[in-house]
């Protein structure tokens, strides 16, 4: 059986985490309140995740079915201070997004060869080339980003925000390292979820160094933290429902088998940095997609509901779109 972590407040608002097993049953671990206070103590201890929970006990039945229906799950990983997450992620990781990438190669050859390639078809060939080091190595950088910290992360059902000075709000589907910074300031890998790195398609497309400005987004995190390793090939789908109508539906394939670059690879290259070792801390790092509904010239609009499904997770991830006002003047600094 494959472990899952969901945390979840119970009809009197208490919070609890819960075990899961692959046919949906779940029981409440006992002795804790959040996944951070079980990977706490599991790394104080020196234990797995599953070694933990069997000291901590299992209480009772939790219906994960009936909490989802009654918006009472959460992400399946928090921090008590949001500002003690860093919510990132890495891009042109898939393998999957080649075709395209070719397509823009082959364009760039016409034009006169190697060196009018775009910046990110180099940086997608650099990590074919050099993503896959032999273990213990350091191969390629990958294309990095930032999205914000915990205030950032958004639970399953909930809405994904898209400001009013955006230019699309559109989801990405995609697997995200689950990390608790040890007070060996050692990163400890707790799992995996189902993610939607939701970002600003129109806005990256006009520019690329914009791309900063554009994952500058919510993410969503599904229901279940995976523990231990994820497969080898994952296979999903993904979906963008409005009214009783499916607008748009995609299948989509992750995982290593899938991508130019190992999760060790990725890994030393987010936690290379002494900034990401800080003990206590908690990371939520998204590992790339190839499918998105903007390549297909979707257009989003508020009352979009985002649904992303895929296995071995039991649980899809579903996201309304919310959109804000624009701003009716600059943001303004006081001035002291």
């Amino acid at each position: 059986m494959t472990l899952r972590l969901i945390q979840f407040v119970d009809a009197h608002a208490t919070r609890g985490v819960a075990a899961a097993e692959d046919d949906g049953s779940a029981k409440l671990i006992l002795g804790v309140t959040t996944t951070y206070e079980l990977a706490r103590a599991a790394i104080a201890a020196k234990r797995s995740i599953a070694d933990q929970v069997a000291q901590q006990g299992l209480g009772e039945a939790v219906d994960i079915a009936l909490a989802l229906s009654e918006g009472r799950v959460l992400a399946p990983i928090d921090h008590p201070d949001p500002a003690h997450l860093h919510l990132t992620g890495t891009g042109l990781t898939h393998l999957g997004s080649a075709e395209g990438r070719d397509k823009m190669h082959a364009k760039a050859k016409e034009a006169g060869g190697e060196e009018n390639l775009t910046d990110s078809m180099r940086m997608f060939l650099m990590g074919v080339k050099g993503g896959k080091p032999a273990s213990g190595t350091a191969g390629a950088q990958p294309e990095w980003f930032y999205k914000g910290n915990g205030y950032a992360l958004v639970g399953p059902g909930a809405e994904l925000v898209s400001p009013g000075f955006a230019e699309d709000g559109g989801e990405e589907p995609e697997m995200a390292g689950i990390y608790v910074i040890g007070e060996d300031a050692q990163p400890y890998r707790i799992g995996f979820a189902l993610a939607n790195e939701f970002s600003d398609h129109v806005t990256e497309k006009q520019n690329y160094l914009w791309l900063a400005h554009s994952k500058l987004r919510p993410a969503s995190l599904g229901v279940e933290l995976l523990t231990g390793e994820l497969p080898s090939h994952v296979e999903g789908t993904s979906k963008i429902v409005r009214g009783n109508e499916v607008i748009w539906e995609k299948p989509f394939i992750s995982g290593e088998d899938n991508m130019s670059h190992t999760f060790e690879n990725l890994e030393h290259h987010h936690f290379k940095y002494e900034l990401f070792r800080v003990p206590g801390d908690v990371h939520v790092h998204c590992f790339g997609t190839a499918t998105a509904s903007f390549a297909d010239g979707v257009k989003t609009q508020a009352g979009d509901v985002f649904e992303i499904d895929a296995r071995p997770f039991v649980h899809p991830l579903r996201n309304p779109l919310k959109t804000t006002e624009p701003l009716s003047h600059t943001a303004k600094v006081v001035r002291l």
